[in-house]
């Protein structure tokens, strides 16, 4: 009798130019010096006192390792709602909840390299607020402080305050005061990211 192990690897949603889903890949394979376009998040955490969670990737992290940036950055996998992606991924690296979760930029992308390793990604932006104290996972996070949103901001668009280049992209199409702003409709996600309600998406 054989035993077969669980499979346990995370996917990726890969997409066309257009945001539509063209497949799937294995997310610990799926960066390297020629990464394909695929969807992605980033979420930017608030206190009770309108403070920003910063924080610093881990050392060993396989792209972009020690950086400085937003609160949390992942993945949705392959069916997987953005909204519901972004609070399991709060919860996994941060060890807490998010609450008034809303998109502020739902056609965000980039693409970065660092020591050869390319991040290429549409990545929506969300903005909420934690709820409970922060225990961030070491292997994801080095580092974490609670931070003036108004004084990281001007640090960061000053050049004062080094961080990954999708957060320095980020605060830059950031309104003043992330927290204040309407949330942007999800029919303005790109289609694999939108839920059937605006749109379906694309699979």
């Amino acid at each position: 009798m054989t035993d077969t192990q669980p499979d346990t690897r995370e996917f990726v949603v890969l997409l066309d130019e257009e945001g539509r889903a063209v497949g799937t890949a294995d997310k610990a394979t799926v960066h390297h010096a020629d990464t394909p376009l695929h969807l992605a998040f980033s979420c930017y955490l608030f206190d009770g006192e309108g403070r920003v969670l910063v924080t610093r990737r881990a050392t060993d992290k396989a792209t972009f390792p020690g950086v400085w940036t937003n609160s949390c950055c992942g993945h949705p996998g392959p069916g997987e709602a953005l909204d519901e992606a972004v609070r399991r991924r709060v919860r996994q690296e941060l060890g807490t909840t998010v609450t008034d979760l809303r998109l502020v930029l739902p056609r965000f992308r980039y693409r970065a390299e660092q020591a050869g390793v390319v991040e290429n990604e549409i990545c929506p932006v969300y903005v909420g607020t934690a709820e409970g104290p922060v225990t961030a996972d070491p292997t994801e996070v080095g580092a974490a402080g609670w931070e003036s949103w108004s004084d990281f901001r001007a640090a960061v668009l000053d050049g004062s305050r080094e961080v990954s280049v999708w957060c320095r992209a980020q605060v830059e199409q950031l309104p003043a005061d992330p927290l204040a702003a309407a949330a942007a409709p999800e029919a303005d996600l790109p289609p694999a990211a939108r839920p059937p309600s605006a749109g379906g998406a694309d699979d």
